[in-house]
């Protein structure tokens, strides 16, 4: 078990992130979350990913906000994670840039 510690940790949230975990692929995946959110929901998330990455990749809030329409309140929400947050986002961009 890992030492890390979340405020949001519970016995049902550990189930969802068990079913979460249990998924093997894309389409696994498309099948779960278009059942679980909302297509609005689901493309918040894609947007906050895409934020996340064009952060990374040190582009302006300007272009941010042009290329993917995200407000400049939720670019800055999303730095602010990238800077002070779980490292969440950085564990998975990290990941994903070690496979291209």
């Amino acid at each position: 078990m890992s030492e890390y510690s979340s405020k949001l940790e519970s016995k049902d949230m550990n189930f969802l992130f068990e079913g979460i975990l249990s998924l093997k692929t894309k389409e696994e995946c498309y099948k779960f979350f278009e059942d679980i959110c909302t297509i609005n929901e689901i493309k918040a998330f894609e947007q906050r990913f895409q934020v996340a990455k064009m952060l990374a990749d040190k582009k302006t809030y300007m272009d941010i906000a042009g290329a993917t329409g995200a407000s400049t309140a939720t670019i800055s929400r999303i730095n602010r994670a990238l800077n002070y947050g779980s490292d969440g986002y950085k564990l998975i961009l990290e990941r994903l840039s070690s496979k291209e």
